[in-house]
């Protein structure tokens, strides 16, 4: 990636609707020579996709609970009955396979604690469950969808 590369990036992450129009004049190149570029860093798999963000309170799951999951056994049967069952789970927003004491790290969203008891019932019921230990978020101090370039 050269510096032209991470100029896009860099404006595709603000703003992903960008036109093509807009973001070659933003960066002074050509519509044509801009959307090479682009498409190019879309094959190369620098810019994995396009994604609207929504507002989870606004759809009513206010609420962000990190969960850290122990499993009974660390053996690849039981790891992909247990990450098979997670991309199943629409609470489940992101499951993240750790080192150290936790074996996975979930992030589920609830409405309030009473929707969480419902999700926990869900989560307990996870392949391989040995424990699952569950933290809510007070408030969010800093969520990034952008990374640096």
């Amino acid at each position: 990636m050269d510096a032209i590369d991470r100029k896009i990036a860099n404006l595709l992450q603000t703003d992903g609707r960008m036109t093509n129009a807009d973001l070659a004049e933003s960066i002074h190149l050509s519509p044509s020579a801009c959307l090479r570029r682009v498409r190019r860093l879309e094959e190369e798999g620098v810019i994995e996709g396009y994604a609207m963000l929504v507002n989870q309170a606004a759809v009513g799951k206010p609420a962000s609970i990190f969960v850290e999951v122990t499993l009974s056994s660390q053996n690849e049967q039981t790891l992909d009955s247990f990450e098979a069952a997670v991309v199943e789970c629409p609470d489940i927003m992101e499951c993240y396979l750790m080192s150290g004491d936790a074996d996975y790290l979930l992030r589920v969203v609830a409405g309030d604690a009473t929707d969480y008891e419902r999700v926990h019932k869900i989560v307990a019921r996870l392949p391989g469950l040995a424990r699952a230990r569950s933290s809510f978020v007070l408030r969010t101090v800093s969520k990034k969808t952008a990374f640096a370039l």
